[in-house]
């Protein structure tokens, strides 16, 4: 009987690895025809289109170089431009998104239940619907085409809010009124007590913000005006026009821009899944 359960659970595992092997293929292969791209001929490109196809000797490195030799136009530019606004919404969203989510989590407050209904109701609201409004506010504030009008809208993301709410109800609040006693601060107890022990769900919000940040298009498309100002989604876009088409810095700048991401999980993947299966279970 025992075997046979053995034999039974190793079955299941073969398939779950086959099954999962086969949706990271197809997953995959989207990335792959980009990179085969990046190193295609622009000939190539309209004779075939995309393929994954590995035919290393008919690479071609004209479109790198073309990148790096500054054929690429404001390429740098935009690059530099989504590494500070990224990288500065990560910092700014992390830290305000941590506070609001952890004072609803662990303090109890007149209006707590109606600001955290607040939080789910922001979050099921597409930001399409909120574009206008916001639009017209940068508009007032004359922060048009500034790297605060992209941030700004961002700072405190209700998804994050909630993450952070729901990992915080499961720290110990013993450890509060331990620190209390010994006459800490409530800034204190957050900054040298809580947040370490939040180290996981800092992780996986990094990564997920991160990744709307670097990707996000449509909003910096709104509020950035002068090609010096783009962010590398935009900026990408702009290769695209109805009198001609550069793709050979579309493709490679889309290799290169995948970089950043990569980094990015490769520092946090240790906290990761241990920050979302913490944040979705607990509460």
């Amino acid at each position: 009987m025992m075997k046979q359960k053995n034999r039974n659970d190793k079955l299941i595992s073969i398939s779950l690895f086959v099954f999962f092997t086969i949706v990271a293929i197809v997953a995959l292969f989207p990335v792959a025809s980009l990179v085969v791209a990046a190193f295609s001929p622009a000939s190539d490109l309209m004779r075939f289109g995309l393929t994954a196809e590995l035919f290393f000797s008919a690479w071609d490195f004209t479109n790198m170089n073309a990148i790096f030799s500054g054929e690429g136009g404001n390429y740098w530019q935009w690059y530099l431009n989504s590494l500070i606004i990224s990288g500065g919404l990560i910092i700014v969203s992390l830290f305000f998104s941590s506070m609001v989510g952890y004072a609803l989590a662990l303090y109890e407050f007149k209006g707590q239940r109606f600001v955290f209904v607040l939080v789910l109701l922001i979050v099921m609201i597409p930001f399409e619907i909120l574009m206008l409004p916001l639009f017209r506010l940068m508009t007032s504030l004359q922060l048009v085409d500034t790297y605060i009008a992209v941030m700004l809208p961002l700072i405190v993301a209700p998804i994050a809010v909630f993450f952070f709410r729901q990992y915080a109800i499961g720290l110990p609040k013993e450890l509060m009124e331990s620190a209390r006693v010994d006459g800490c601060t409530e800034y204190g107890i957050f900054f040298k007590i809580m947040a370490p022990l939040m180290l996981p769900s800092f992780a996986a919000m990094a990564i997920l913000q991160g990744l709307t940040s670097w990707n996000n298009f449509l909003w910096p498309l709104l509020v950035l005006r002068s090609n010096d100002m783009f962010t590398l989604p935009v900026g990408l876009a702009t290769l695209l026009t109805p009198y001609g088409n550069n793709y050979e810095v579309l493709f490679s700048g889309a290799v290169l821009s995948i970089i950043p991401i990569i980094i990015l999980f490769l520092f946090f993947q240790k906290f990761f899944i241990a920050g979302l299966t913490s944040g979705g279970v607990k509460g």
